[in-house]
């Protein structure tokens, strides 16, 4: 069983830092990008334009859920290697079996009529303001974890409430989210799920959301990544019984930090994918500070751990925590990461 859930939750995505005083950068190894040490600290204020999120695999889905439950405050998502909006239906056989092989269909029809009632009710904003927002979707042509149908019923989710769309195929990549900084090839599906195929999707998928973007900085850095304690924005102030990690991060270019108005963007890893999984990996390498230090770009990454019925790390897409309102407005994790966006100014 164990190795099953390897298989299927490492799907989702699947070293400790020292604090430092002053950010500084560290030199570019061969092929890797230059990054800055955090600095422990907690979330200010800023002058905040537009919230936007992006995630891959479990990232994916949380990403889903964001954008469903707070569609009048979000205005764009990106998802790597995820499907459609409350797939799970508050069960982990049907997250396995229905929303990642699609051996069990995911009920498509079902989650969009869900999404519109429970609008209706107003447990999450009015579904009608999801029309017109933008949303990129990229499923790797050789990822087995998530099917390429339940990535396309993802899609066929969005644009059913009007949002503005872009499907993209990467490939021969594997189940990961792709970046030129990758430390995996390009088919891999396998830890720390960061892949290089020769493709930066980052610029595609930043400029799907904001409409256009300036070139990346691939010199040092010239922002501060804070490192802060999640316990102080959790929904009941025990990060570590939302499956939180004790540490996220958040990095703000110079430009933000001057009082210059700038966009935040959620960025949401996977499973195993984590910091108490694999350190800064995906901080570092995401390939989202390099085009944050450029475009007035903030950039959030709150940190999912592992717990007794979540042992891969994964953020609560099928309701692990226990709650059946994890997708919607008062969900745990989702309230958790809105009152970071709020302390950031978004």
């Amino acid at each position: 069983m164990r190795r099953r859930w390897a298989a299927l939750w490492a799907l989702t995505l699947c070293a400790a830092v020292a604090t430092m005083a002053v950010p500084t950068t560290e030199a570019s190894a061969s092929g890797g990008p230059y990054t800055v040490s955090p600095v422990a600290g907690s979330l200010s204020g800023h002058r905040i334009s537009g919230v936007y999120v992006a995630g891959v695999s479990s990232g994916g889905y949380m990403a889903g859920q964001l954008q469903v439950a707070y569609s009048s405050r979000i205005r764009g998502t990106a998802v790597f290697g995820a499907g459609p909006y409350y797939c799970a239906e508050n069960n982990a056989a049907e997250a396995v079996y229905g929303c990642a092989a699609n051996t069990y269909p995911d009920y498509l029809g079902t989650l969009e009529s869900d999404a519109s009632l429970w609008s209706a009710y107003g447990w999450i904003d009015p579904i009608g303001d999801l029309s017109g927002k933008p949303v990129w979707v990229y499923h790797g042509s050789q990822d087995t974890t998530i099917a390429a149908s339940v990535s396309k019923d993802g899609a066929a989710f969005w644009s059913h409430f009007g949002a503005h769309v872009t499907s993209v195929t990467g490939t021969g990549a594997g189940h990961a989210w792709v970046t030129p900084y990758g430390t995996n090839s390009c088919g891999t599906t396998g830890s720390p799920y960061l892949n290089n195929c020769g493709t930066d999707p980052e610029h595609d998928l930043l400029t799907a959301l904001l409409g256009s973007v300036s070139a990346a900085n691939t010199g040092p850095l010239t922002g501060t990544l804070t490192q802060f304690d999640q316990d102080a924005y959790a929904d009941g102030g025990s990060a570590g019984a939302l499956d939180m990690s004790g540490s996220g991060f958040a990095y703000v270019p110079q430009s933000c930090s001057a009082g210059s108005t700038c966009r935040l963007l959620v960025a949401l890893h996977g499973c195993e994918q984590g910091y108490d999984s694999v350190g800064t990996a995906f901080v570092d390498r995401a390939n989202l500070d390099q085009y944050a230090d450029t475009n007035n770009l903030i950039v959030l990454y709150p940190q999912a751990t592992t717990g007794p019925s979540n042992p891969y790390g994964c953020w609560d897409w099928w309701g692990y925590l226990g709650a059946t309102n994890y997708p919607i407005q008062g969900g745990a994790q989702i309230e958790s990461i809105m009152t970071m966006v709020d302390a950031l100014g978004g």
